[in-house]
């Protein structure tokens, strides 16, 4: 059972809106889109600003790119994952919104980013500190697609394994994990981290990652990922802006869940992620 065609964005976004959606619209229009179409963006596509006051300063006009990118849905007949978005809480903070968009421009789903990324790395940036204007999400999000069931998550989140295997028990089967990671943690994490999850899920994980050095001072690590239920890499982007294909066959993952069925032998479970 065929899930449709995943079409993994790899972007070098900058800090002005336009030119990332020019951008986007680029690499979508070099790609044959076979249908149905899943289009899976990076962490921060739309505004890699550079500093959390410039990101608060952009939630409040992102009302009017979702309407463009809404549009890019219906002009391209796809269906979009749009990596990370800002989005104002309305008291002066705001949220990393993963909003997942149907052909038609209608928002299917929106996960805020639960864990914030404060810490401290030996790259130029040297610090990070996600919660000075950031509010983390509380909820778990899941949807059905014509891809499978959808499991949202960004990022830093990767780490916390506690939230896949809740995002599993709601019946996921293709986890989303939009990314900026740095080149040191990418290096050192990124690809045996997105292994891990799929293998103890027995998920497919869609990883699109930021690349390259960015206009704001940032340096990405890119590496986008299609991982599948055993772990192997079906699909993988290097270190150039571009787009990776793959066609995801869910018969392949019941048959694996099913030969070695670990969530029926999980005994630690939790409810911290209820």
């Amino acid at each position: 059972m065929k899930s449709g065609h995943i079409y993994v964005v790899q972007m070098c976004s900058g800090v002005h809106p336009e030119e990332n959606l020019e951008q986007l619209k680029a690499l979508l229009s070099q790609q044959t889109l076979m249908q149905p179409a899943l289009v899976c963006l990076p962490e921060s596509w739309l505004a890699f600003c550079q500093t959390p006051q410039q990101t608060l300063g952009q939630a409040q006009n992102n009302a009017y790119w979702i309407t463009q990118i809404q549009q890019l849905c219906r002009d391209f007949n796809i269906w979009l994952a749009a990596g990370t978005i800002a989005l104002t809480d309305g008291l002066g903070r705001y949220y990393a919104a993963s909003l997942l968009f149907n052909n038609e421009g209608v928002e299917v789903a929106r996960y805020n980013k639960i864990h914030l990324f404060d810490a401290d790395v030996a790259d130029s940036a040297g610090q990070y500190r996600e919660s000075t204007l950031t509010r983390p999400g509380d909820d778990i999000v899941t949807v059905d697609s014509p891809f499978g069931r959808l499991g949202l998550s960004v990022c830093y989140d990767l780490r916390f394994p506690g939230l896949y295997q809740a995002m599993r028990e709601q019946g996921a089967e293709i986890l989303l994990v939009p990314s900026a990671f740095t080149t040191v943690t990418g290096a050192a994490h990124w690809q045996p981290l997105l292994q891990a999850r799929a293998i103890e899920t027995q998920c497919y994980v869609v990883a699109a990652a930021q690349v390259g050095e960015h206009e704001n001072g940032r340096q990405t690590y890119g590496h986008s990922l299609v991982v599948s239920p055993w772990g192997v890499c079906l699909g993988e982007a290097q270190t150039q802006v571009g787009v990776i294909h793959a066609q995801l066959d869910l018969s392949d993952l019941h048959a694996i869940r099913q030969k070695m069925p670990v969530a029926a032998h999980n005994r630690f479970k939790s409810d911290f992620y209820e």
